[in-house]
């Protein structure tokens, strides 16, 4: 459902212009829908508190394929990066292992090169956010050197040192 007014409706436009009658959207502030309380964030977004586990994971990710795009622009530019919560539920049988923490899809048919990331078996693997931070990076540089046909040490040096 869109929160988005229509252009061609008459009654909303007549109430937009006139000055006695301010849609409270318009405003700087308004109240919800039962006039209790205030309808905008109570922190910033940049505040910890705003700060979600999938944004700070999204966050992590983001930081990983900037550091890959210094390197290898083109080819970064050339992928797509996925994140979701959990793997498929049926594990293919040629997988490594039994929960997947990522998968790489290969350019095919217009589309262009996937990697998709798992984020709960990624958080429940890493005791604190700077273990994710490293599973992350080995996960998209494993994943990346696979669709580029390299040694994940020749995208990163210091894969799986950790």
């Amino acid at each position: 459902m869109s929160h988005a007014l229509s252009i061609h409706d008459e009654r909303s436009h007549e109430m937009q212009s006139s000055p006695e009658h301010i849609v409270p959207w318009l405003g700087s502030t308004y109240r919800d829908r039962h006039g209790r309380g205030m309808r905008q964030p109570m922190f910033h977004m940049k505040m910890p508190q705003y700060r979600t586990r999938q944004g700070t994971f999204d966050n992590l990710v983001i930081a990983q394929f900037k550091r890959l795009a210094t390197k290898f622009p083109k080819e970064v530019a050339q992928c797509d990066c996925a994140i979701e919560d959990v793997p498929p539920s049926v594990p293919l049988a040629w997988e490594e292992q039994r929960v997947a923490l990522s998968q790489g899809f290969p350019a095919q048919h217009g589309e262009r090169m996937r990697i998709v990331l798992y984020r709960m078996p990624i958080e429940h693997r890493s005791r604190d956010r700077y273990a994710c931070e490293l599973i992350i990076r080995d996960e998209i540089t494993k994943r990346f050197a696979q669709l580029l046909g390299k040694d994940p040490r020749d995208i990163d040096p210091q894969w799986d040192m950790d």
